[in-house]
């Protein structure tokens, strides 16, 4: 018996170690995903939704999103832009994420008839499945996928899954807030792989 509690503590401490270790590399992929640029030319672009305030204005993230989205359009790399996102289940004010970013896009100069609208979802995976679906009625298959960098990984996994073919064109990082906020957002990206994958 007393052989056995050696090893027994060995693998206690390994696990959880070899746990965290995966976890550092998945965030260094995260990372490293988000902030290698590759945005190319594709059938339409994807603005992966997030907040509105209890305002109901486009708050930090959408506002950032959206932003690019635009300077993506005027780049060439998509004649077509989607604005995904519903209605979050705690908003105090009855407006969609799709349609704050659609204020932000006209804002900066795209036109109304270059914007479509996709206010159903409430997940990145409904975002995939939703705009896949706008995306099939229109003869489209490759996507220019714009959300900001952490984000990009997961959401990368989802539109694939959803039948996207998708090249990225992530926010860039020094339009974060600043490095804690950039950090809690890869930690918690991680933790919802850790969820995708039991799905």
């Amino acid at each position: 018996m007393k052989r056995h509690v050696p090893s027994l503590r060995r693998i206690a401490i390994a696990v959880p170690v070899t746990w965290l270790g995966a976890c550092a590399v998945l965030a260094a992929v995260v990372h490293y995903t988000g902030t290698k640029t590759k945005a190319a030319r594709a059938d339409v672009i994807i603005v992966l939704g997030a907040a509105i305030t209890d305002k109901g204005e486009p708050g930090p993230a959408l506002t950032r999103r959206a932003a690019h989205a635009a300077a993506v359009w005027k780049a060439g790399h998509g004649g077509t832009i989607i604005c995904t996102g519903g209605i979050g289940p705690s908003a105090r004010v009855r407006r969609s994420e799709a349609d704050g970013c659609r204020e932000i896009l006209q804002r900066a100069g795209v036109p109304a008839t270059a914007i479509l609208i996709e206010d159903h979802s409430r997940t990145t995976a409904e975002n995939a499945r939703n705009a896949r679906a706008i995306m099939a009625r229109h003869g489209w298959s490759r996507a220019t996928l714009v959300s900001d960098s952490y984000h990009l990984f997961r959401a990368r996994l989802l539109c694939r899954r959803a039948g996207i073919e998708v090249v990225l064109a992530p926010v860039p990082v020094a339009e974060m807030p600043g490095p804690l906020p950039y950090v809690h957002a890869v930690v918690r990206e991680v933790a919802a792989l850790h969820v995708q994958l039991w799905r």
